[in-house]
C-alpha cells in the first residue's frame, strides 16, 4: 500500500535526490570494482558509508521536522517530480 503523507520543499527534494543518485552510482561502481585496487576500494567503501549515513539522516530529519506517519513494516519514498512523500507498507 502506498499512502501520500506529506511533501518537502524543492530544495529539500534536491538534497535527497543528489544523495540518492550518488548512492546509486557508488553501488553500481561497487559491483565492478574489486578489492585488488585497495586504495580505490577503500575510498569507495568510505564514500558509500558516508553517503548512506547522510541519506538516512535526511529522512530522519525530515520525518521529525514534518511529523510524518511511519510504520514498522514500511518505508518512505519520494516522488522527485512532485516532492510528495509516501509511506509504503506491505499491507
Amino acid at each position: 500500500m502506498k499512502k501520500e503523507i506529506g511533501t518537502v520543499s524543492a530544495d529539500e527534494r534536491d538534497e535527497i535526490q543528489k544523495l540518492f543518485e550518488r548512492r546509486n552510482g557508488l553501488n553500481e561502481l561497487a559491483k565492478i570494482l574489486t578489492p585488488s585496487d585497495e586504495e580505490l576500494y577503500e575510498k569507495l567503501v568510505k564514500d558509500l558509508g558516508e553517503t548512506s549515513v547522510k541519506f538516512q539522516n535526511w529522512w530522519d530529519r525530515m520525518a521529525a521536522n514534518y511529523s510524518w506517519e511511519g510504520s514498522e513494516d514500511g518505508h518512505w519514498e519520494i516522488n522527485f517530480d512532485t516532492c510528495a512523500i509516501y509511506l509504503v507498507t506491505e499491507k
